[in-house]
C-alpha cells in the first residue's frame, strides 16, 4: 500500500467521511466504487484498518456483494436483465449471446477495456422483456440482432 500514496490518501479522505457512523463498511465500498470505478484489492487492508475490521471482513464483503467490482470497469457497460420476465422471453440466449459477442463472462471486461458485462435482476421493463442496459440508457425487447446493432452504436 506504501506504494501509492494517492490510492491511501482517497481512500483515507473516504473513510474519513463516515467516522462515528455506525457499522459503515457497505457505505465505504460503496463511496470507494463511485469514486475509483471499482474497489482495488490494494484497497482492502487500508480500509480495515481505518475502520477496525480485519481484512477478512472487508475481503468477505467485496467478494459477497456481486455489485462491488475488483478490477477497473470498461469504458462502457452492458447489463443484461436476468429476472424472471426477461427470461421466459429469451434471456438467458440473450445473455449467452452477449457473452459470445463480447468473449467476456458477467463481471469481467473485453481484453480491450471497451466493454464490460454486468447481470443485474430487473431494470423494471418486463413489458418489454428481454430488456439490456447500455450506460444508462434501457432498451427493450432486445433480440441478438439488436444487441450487435447496439453495440456497435447503430441507436
Amino acid at each position: 500500500m506504501e506504494s501509492d500514496p494517492q490510492l491511501r490518501g482517497q481512500l483515507l479522505q473516504i473513510t474519513g467521511r463516515f467516522k462515528g457512523v455506525p457499522g459503515p463498511l457497505l457505505e465505504v465500498l460503496h463511496a470507494v466504487q463511485r469514486e475509483l470505478g471499482f474497489v482495488p484489492p490494494a484497497a482492502l487492508p487500508v480500509l480495515a484498518a481505518e475502520l477496525n475490521l480485519s481484512r477478512a471482513e472487508v475481503q468477505g464483503a467485496v467478494s459477497f456483494y456481486h455489485y462491488f467490482r475488483h478490477s477497473p470497469p470498461g469504458e462502457r457497460t452492458l447489463r443484461v436483465c436476468r429476472a424472471e420476465a426477461c427470461q421466459s422471453m429469451g434471456g438467458r440466449e440473450l445473455a449467452a449471446h452477449a457473452q459470445q459477442r463480447l468473449g467476456i463472462g458477467f463481471h469481467e471486461t473485453t481484453a480491450d477495456g471497451r466493454w464490460s458485462l454486468e447481470p443485474v435482476f430487473c431494470l423494471g421493463n418486463c413489458a418489454c422483456a428481454p430488456a439490456v442496459m447500455i450506460d444508462e440508457a434501457v432498451h427493450g425487447r432486445v433480440s441478438s440482432g439488436r444487441l450487435d446493432e447496439l453495440l456497435a452504436g447503430k441507436d
